[in-house]
């Protein structure tokens, strides 16, 4: 055999499995059994919440990306003594620039937040380590972050997926087999700290100790944050009946960059990916301010700039759990053609606290008289992921619906997290990470390709 017919055959061979990626695990409902930690929540006396030590040190530090395109970065943090000064130090070798931010507080009830800080660094260079500083004298903080690679069809980038974590030891097995991940940034999939469980005064607490909780990756890299049930927190008993009221104090995001009117509905690009954030907690009929604002970001949409389109929901729009099983319909109903039309690559939900990968199917030719009844095998449409499985207080939803629907590929109940790295145009290596009972384990692992790039491989051009 020639060396030009072995390496021909070996393209082949790599072409064939590269054309079935996508669908590597047949409609598999995974057997195993998580021998999980207890899902109660850490107690507040244990280390992974100390506080910072020093007079009015800043706390709950956390970052995220700043504008559209990835050359800023909000800082967040909180003081708790005084307001103090809100400003950044920043550089790419030590701190010779500086900030200065945005400072606000609120009541919850009986319970008064600190004084919560919000400050724009933008100007940046793309592929750049800087530095930074908050506070000052012996309770002054040095963190670090990444800028992203500049804007362009083939930049490599690796995303971690996050959702549904709250703050049980579970939890803390999620956010450290994460942190091994070669992750650069995260999309927080909703439900952050789960204090709505809480009563009173400690609805406020438990947003504190999670905010502390979390800074060991949030001050670090930046989390995408959408809001969930969890962040609701409408309280007509006590008092509080603006929705989102402790989020949006908290969480900054870049919604005015997007020309967004809403602080938990906005999009950004990052790399090679266009990100659109929507919120299943907000109006999303005809007509209402999301509606209209994901109908135009849309159409902002440069599949030449950034190939991989993303969307973030909380509520997954195809689930076969039996927990909240249908609840997304309508927003499936109000979105599901335009994320075929615009050939969305990906949905990203939580909610259900468990793990399904769907194939790429769609039920936008249904209606009441005619059409096809069921979800049927469509190429525009996306890959639907559920990951709710971080590790909350909630525990596992474990009773899958029987028999499985042909549109799921797999599906566990684990604790876990995913990464999604995406390699060029045409390519994305997708992984479920389960945690073993303290060990982190790929569980699933697929090669998804670009809705819109994707037509002929290379090995396609030879055979032809």
């Amino acid at each position: 055999m020639s060396s030009w017919t072995w390496s021909f055959q070996v393209l082949l061979i790599c072409f064939v499995l590269l054309s079935c990626a996508e669908y590597s695990k047949a409609g598999l409902t995974s057997t195993f059994i998580r021998q999980e930690w207890p899902s109660t929540d850490i107690p507040l006396d244990n280390k992974v919440f100390a506080v910072p030590t020093g007079p009015n040190a800043p706390k709950q530090v956390h970052i995220t990306q700043g504008d559209y395109d990835g050359k800023a970065v909000i800082v967040s943090l909180v003081t708790t003594e005084i307001p103090g000064p809100s400003k950044v130090q920043y550089g790419k070798s030590e701190e010779q620039l500086h900030a200065e931010g945005t400072i606000t507080n609120y009541t919850f009830y009986q319970y008064k937040s600190g004084y919560i800080h919000h400050c724009l660094v933008d100007g940046l260079e793309y592929d750049t380590k800087y530095y930074y500083k908050i506070g000052k004298g012996a309770s002054a903080r040095k963190f670090w972050f990444h800028t992203p690679p500049k804007i362009d069809p083939d930049a490599a980038y690796t995303f971690g997926i996050i959702g549904d974590l709250g703050q049980t030891y579970n939890s803390l097995s999620t956010l450290e087999h994460y942190m091994q991940s070669k992750g650069q940034a995260v999309l927080f999939l909703g439900d952050l700290c789960y204090a709505d469980k809480y009563k009173k005064n400690d609805i406020g607490i438990r947003w504190d100790s999670w905010g502390r909780f979390a800074e060991r990756s949030t001050a670090y890299q930046p989390w995408i944050w959408i809001v969930g049930n969890h962040e609701i927190d409408y309280r007509p008993e006590l008092g509080e009946v603006l929705p989102f009221k402790n989020f949006i104090h908290r969480y900054a995001t870049p919604f005015l960059a997007s020309k967004s009117s809403d602080p938990v509905c906005y999009a950004i690009r990052r790399a090679s990916a266009h990100i659109i954030v929507l919120s299943s907690y907000s109006p999303f009929v005809k007509y209402t301010p999301q509606w209209r604002w994901l109908r135009e970001e849309l159409t902002k949409v440069d599949r030449e700039k950034t190939p991989w389109l993303i969307v973030l929901m909380h509520v997954p729009l195809y689930n076969s759990n039996e927990a909240y099983f249908m609840e997304g319909e309508s927003m499936r109903v109000a979105f599901e053609s335009w994320f075929v039309q615009y050939k969305v690559d990906f949905i990203l939900s939580g909610h259900v606290h468990a793990y399904e990968r769907s194939y790429r199917f769609s039920n936008i030719r249904y209606n009441v008289s005619a059409g096809d009844p069921y979800p049927v095998p469509d190429k525009s449409a996306p890959v639907y992921l559920t990951i709710g499985d971080g590790g909350n207080q909630e525990g596992l939803a474990s009773g899958y619906r029987d028999p499985q629907p042909e549109y799921s590929a797999f599906r566990e109940a684990s604790y876990c997290h995913s990464t999604l790295e995406i390699m060029n145009r045409t390519h994305a290596l997708y992984h479920w990470h389960r945690n073993y009972d303290g060990n982190k384990v790929t569980a699933d692992s697929v090669m998804l390709l670009n809705q819109y790039w994707y037509v002929l491989s290379p090995v396609m051009v030879i055979l032809l």
